[in-house]
C-alpha cells in the first residue's frame, strides 16, 4: 500500500517615483486578498502570534460534510503543534469546501487543500515542525500527511483500518505519521466517501494550482467539507 504523503511545500527597493509605486504593488495585491475574505485576517493574514497561539489540551471538532456528520476529538499531547495548527484551521473553517479527493476504501480518506489557490500557497509557507508519533494510526485516527521534513501544513488523513506501519514508516527521511486524534462519532460517514475514481498521484498538484474550478470540472462527484466548527475544549 502506498504512503500517505503531501505535496512538498513552497520554497521560495528601488530609488525614485517610479520604483516607489513598483514597491507597493506586491503590498496592495496582499491587502486586496487580505480584503476579499472579509474579517477573517486569521486565515489569509495570520500573525506570528497567531502562529505560535496553543490549542486547548484536548477539544471535539465537528466535521460536516456532503457525506454526513462526523466528531473528531483532537488531543493535544500526541502532536501539540499539528494539534494547535488544526485548532487555528478548523476553528476558522479553513476546510469549508475541501474535496476529499484520496478515498482508498481499507486505508485512508484524505482531504487538505482549501480550493482556494492563494490561501493554500500562503499556509504551504507556514509548515509544522516535525514531531514524532507518539499515538498510533488504527482505525477512525487522524493524523497529517507529509513527504519529508517540514511538510505538514494543512492536508489531513483519516485511518480507515489499523494502518499502525505508518507510525514507523521512513517518509523522506522522516519516521511516522504521529496522530492528531480520534473520530469519536459517525466513523462510518468517512468510510461512504466517494471512491469510485481512479485519480493519478498527480491530482495533488492540479487542485492545489487550479482549486476547486479544476476539482468541478474533472472529479464533480468527489465529496467534501461543508463545514468544521469547535464543539466542545478542555484545558
Amino acid at each position: 500500500m502506498a504512503a500517505v504523503v503531501a505535496s512538498e511545500p513552497a520554497r521560495e527597493g528601488r530609488g525614485g517615483r517610479a520604483g516607489a509605486v513598483a514597491a507597493l504593488v506586491p503590498a496592495l495585491a496582499a491587502a486586496l486578498a487580505v480584503g476579499a475574505c472579509g474579517p477573517n485576517r486569521a486565515l489569509f493574514d495570520p500573525t506570528p502570534e497567531v502562529l505560535a497561539a496553543e490549542a486547548p489540551d484536548s477539544f471535539v471538532v465537528g466535521v460536516e460534510t456532503s457525506e454526513g456528520y462526523f466528531e473528531i476529538r483532537m488531543r493535544r499531547h500526541w502532536s501539540p503543534l499539528a494539534v494547535d495548527r488544526a485548532f487555528h484551521l478548523m476553528s476558522q473553517d479553513f476546510y469549508a469546501g475541501a474535496r476529499i479527493y484520496r478515498m482508498i476504501p481499507g486505508f485512508v480518506a484524505q482531504w487538505g487543500f482549501s480550493g482556494d489557490p492563494l490561501l493554500d500557497s500562503l499556509w504551504r509557507e507556514h509548515p509544522v515542525e516535525d514531531e514524532p508519533p507518539i499515538g498510533s494510526n488504527r482505525r477512525g485516527v487522524v493524523s497529517f500527511a507529509r513527504a519529508g521534513p517540514r511538510t505538514r501544513s494543512y492536508t489531513l488523513f483519516v485511518n480507515l483500518d489499523d494502518n499502525s506501519r505508518l507510525d514507523s514508516l521512513d517518509t523522506g527521511g522522516v519516521l511516522g505519521y504521529p496522530p492528531i486524534g480520534e473520530i469519536e462519532a459517525n466513523v462510518d460517514v468517512v468510510d461512504g466517501f466517494y471512491a469510485a475514481y481512479d485519480m493519478p498521484g498527480s491530482v495533488q498538484d492540479s487542485i492545489r494550482i487550479l482549486g476547486n474550478d479544476y476539482v468541478r470540472r474533472a472529479w464533480p462527484q468527489l465529496d467534501s467539507i461543508v463545514e468544521t466548527r469547535i464543539v466542545t475544549t478542555w484545558r
